[in-house]
């Protein structure tokens, strides 16, 4: 009796290692098949450009406010946590228009933005495909002779696409306007000493460097997002559990692709 326990364990051992390297072995081949079949749909269909439209406007205005204000603040902190340091160290808060700048536009903005997009329009658009799963809307469409991917997947694609570079663009503004509006109040920079800082410095190779991170996020973001919730199962729960599961991985593959993208970029001349 005593030798089978170790078998039986190492037996439902092997078999939960087995059983989760099939689901995962299964999810991929999924979301390949999704990838694949928008590409082509993308190529050799007509766009739904008014469901595009519709998407552009949900995701980006309803994300422009809290993504501005993240930026916002971020900005502001990172000047007030950069002008101190400066202060402490040299008794000048030199280059903070500089480093508030650089920081925001080839780093945190692209990041930031992607992550409050994630967490609002990916959501969203989980939800609303998960619901539509559970419901057997997607199935309609189907027996109606419309493909979901062509209807459904590739506008918010698009939409991605189109909306996280522009909502990046006004993220770093909103941060380095915040980070001027620190270093005059709290640190007693002149708004033109701060602006000139920033101009002096920053170039169109910075700008490019964070905006190509976008459409690499934008791509994940609205993938993950699509394929969560078109594959989710059991009603309500399977739904919330899609959303929660959508969030969480298009945030993550964001700060990981973020690495991965940043040192192409750099190898390549453009930092």
């Amino acid at each position: 009796m005593s030798d089978s326990l170790p078998e039986r364990a190492a037996g439902g051992l092997a078999e939960k290692v087995g059983a989760a390297s099939l689901r995962m072995a299964e999810g991929m081949g999924q979301f390949t098949f999704l990838v694949r079949s928008t590409s082509y749909w993308f190529w050799h269909s007509s766009i739904e450009w008014r469901q595009a439209v519709i998407q552009m406007l949900q995701i980006g205005v309803q994300s422009f406010p809290v993504s501005a204000l993240t930026a916002l603040f971020t900005g502001m902190v990172l000047a007030l946590e950069t002008g101190t340091s400066f202060q402490n160290l040299f008794g000048e808060p030199l280059f903070t228009g500089t480093i508030v700048s650089f920081a925001i536009v080839k780093e945190l903005g692209p990041v930031m933005t992607a992550v409050v997009v994630a967490g609002r329009a990916g959501a969203a658009i989980a939800a609303e495909l998960g619901t539509m799963n559970v419901t057997e809307q997607i199935d309609a469409l189907y027996t109606l002779g419309t493909d979901p991917v062509r209807y459904l997947v590739v506008p918010r694609v698009i939409a991605f696409l189109v909306v996280l570079p522009l909502l990046t663009v006004f993220s770093d503004f909103a941060g380095v306007f915040g980070g001027g509006v620190v270093a005059y109040f709290k640190l007693g920079i002149p708004p033109n000493v701060y602006w000139h800082d920033v101009v002096d410095h920053l170039d169109t190779q910075q700008l490019w460097h964070g905006l190509i991170k976008t459409f690499f996020f934008a791509f994940a973001i609205s993938f993950i997002s699509c394929y969560k919730g078109i594959h989710a199962r059991g009603g309500a729960e399977g739904v919330g559990r899609a959303t929660t599961e959508a969030v969480v991985y298009s945030m993550v593959a964001v700060l990981v692709m973020d690495y991965f993208v940043t040192a192409m970029l750099v190898a390549v001349g453009i930092s």
